[in-house]
């Protein structure tokens, strides 16, 4: 099995080269002459619309249809919030791990702060705010604001700000 990530990307000679090799099923080695045969099963991701690419001539529409054989649409992580919990679980897990540092979890405002940021660079994005925090957590900590970016305080103190211009619930009432 081979990924490739953003196929939308790819430039039309690597394209044809691809397209060779899924509709051969051979590949030729750099610096060999003769093909060698190869079975692969391929995934491919992009975050471009293929279908608008080859309409603009800037995919092949035979390497498109090879392509998208079982097509599988998955929201911006922008428009699905529900998941950022399970993936900062997750996340934090992996790079406790990699750091070989124990996590007691995260604070219930760093799950809000993280839920309401857009995270253009989606999953990718927030993997890498996890592995920051985990970096700069102490063992057995929880991990809490000090240890979001820069960019995630903001969030952060643009949402207390919010809150402190609200009136109080007991204002005018009596």
């Amino acid at each position: 099995t081979i990924f490739l990530d953003e196929v939308g990307e790819m430039p039309l000679t690597m394209q044809a080269k691809l397209l060779r090799v899924l509709q051969e099923g051979e590949i030729i080695r750099v610096g060999e002459t003769r093909p060698r045969p190869v079975d692969v099963r391929v995934i491919s991701a992009t975050n471009r619309s293929l279908e608008a690419q080859v309409e603009a001539g800037q995919m092949r529409a035979d390497l498109y249809y090879r392509l998208s054989a079982f097509p599988i649409s998955l929201p911006p992580l922008r428009e699905r919030r529900e998941d950022i919990p399970v993936l900062t679980s997750q996340f934090v897990k992996e790079a406790a791990r990699r750091h070989d540092r124990e996590i007691a979890g995260v604070d219930e405002m760093v799950l809000e702060i993280l839920s309401q940021a857009d995270w253009p660079g989606n999953a990718r994005q927030l993997r890498n705010e996890i592995e920051r925090a985990v970096a700069l957590a102490r063992p057995g900590e929880l991990i809490d604001e000090r240890h979001l970016s820069p960019r995630l305080r903001s969030i952060a103190r643009r949402g207390q700000a919010a809150e402190s211009a609200l009136p109080s619930p007991s204002a005018g009432n009596g």
